[in-house]
């Protein structure tokens, strides 16, 4: 009786790896056919070697860089940028085309509000004799011209500054006051559509910049809003919201610059939610001491006690300020710590990658 059961058992086991092997034929077959009406690796297993990591480009800020979980804005994506005006929004855009540009690629600057500063964006590192620059006459125009950049494959990064500027021809056309409900939105939506596939394909990484307006008669609840419709907010595969702080004052009245908070509102590429601060300073951009410092201590390659700083035992200086010029007048120190906290920074990341893997391997056990 025990040996016939064995026998029934086998016999359904092999049956159900027959109906498993035809699956898998048909599969490939299926497979083969999509590549050959759509072009190799259209679909994909993710254990394929195509399918790595998502490539990033720093932004300017070791902070944010950490923050965002990949070491930057991810490639083939939309990012959106908002905030506030005066906020940091073109700043920090910026220094991403600065690095984009060190890593030997190309960049684009779409400059719908045509207030683009070729001094300011020098003094950030970006060499604007190889920055493209359109300052379009319409959204329709703008989203044309990114789309065309994007489309060649030779662009590795480009700004649209900023979404509220892409004014609808139909609008520029007609009367002023004439209402126009929709069109800006309507525009968006068609153009996302349109882009998001092209930039994937392509490993470009678009960044919008957007502003803020205010909901009318909102009682509960956030009343501020994006400009251009939701389309935006569902397409881009991370949002920043960039905010300023405070003042950055030298005695009572002489301002060098901004304390900025940026949060990770939205992040489909890592965890979000995350909130970075850091310093703006007038005419020189994200001040990398201020972030190398305040990185130092919480990654306790700084010691903090108290208002005191302290660096392998020797104390540094009383006060962030104090510490800050301290470090800016010896960049060998600054070197040194930097190079810390960026070792500390890929040991974190590491082990985070570590983590990530043990829980898919429990959870592969698991489903066995």
């Amino acid at each position: 009786m025990a040996e016939k059961e064995k026998v029934d058992k086998s016999a359904q086991v092999s049956a159900a790896d027959k109906e498993r092997m035809e699956k898998l034929k048909m599969l490939q077959s299926t497979l083969d056919k999509l590549d050959k009406e759509f072009g190799k690796g259209t679909v994909m297993r993710l254990s394929d070697e195509k399918v790595a990591d998502v490539a990033a480009i720093p932004t300017g800020s070791l902070g944010l860089d950490l923050a965002l979980g990949i070491g930057g804005l991810p490639r083939g994506r939309v990012v959106e940028i908002f905030g506030p005006e005066s906020s940091g929004k073109t700043t920090l855009t910026m220094h991403c085309i600065a690095e984009a540009q060190k890593m030997g690629g190309l960049a684009a600057f779409i400059d719908a509000e045509h207030a683009f500063d070729r001094v300011y964006a020098e003094k950030l590192g970006i060499d604007t004799q190889n920055l493209l620059i359109a300052q379009p006459d319409s959204g329709e125009q703008a989203l044309e011209i990114a789309e065309q950049l994007i489309r060649s494959g030779a662009i590795d990064i480009i700004v649209i500054d900023s979404v509220a500027a892409l004014v609808p021809k139909s609008e520029l056309e007609g009367e002023m006051g004439e209402s126009k409900m929709g069109l800006q939105a309507r525009l968006m939506s068609q153009a996302l559509r349109k882009l998001t596939g092209v930039i994937n394909r392509t490993g470009c990484c678009c960044i919008f910049i957007n502003q803020l307006r205010e909901k009318i008669g909102v009682v509960y609840g956030n009343p501020e809003t994006t400009t251009g419709g939701n389309a935006l907010k569902y397409y881009a595969s991370v949002r920043l919201d960039i905010r300023r702080v405070s003042q950055i004052k030298e005695g009572a009245d002489n301002v060098l610059g901004n304390r900025t908070r940026v949060k990770v509102v939205k992040n489909k590429v890592a965890p979000p939610f995350k909130v970075v601060e850091f310093d703006i300073m007038y005419g020189q951009g994200i001040s990398k001491i201020g972030e190398i410092l305040d990185l130092g201590v919480e990654l306790e390659v700084i010691k903090k006690s108290g208002s005191w700083f302290s660096y392998e035992g020797n104390k540094l200086a009383q006060g962030r300020d104090a510490v800050k010029t301290l470090l800016s007048d010896n960049p060998e120190m600054s070197d040194e710590i930097e190079k810390k906290v960026r070792q500390k920074m890929r040991d974190l990341a590491e082990a985070h990658k570590g983590q990530l893997a043990e829980v898919a391997a429990d959870e592969a056990e698991d489903a066995e």
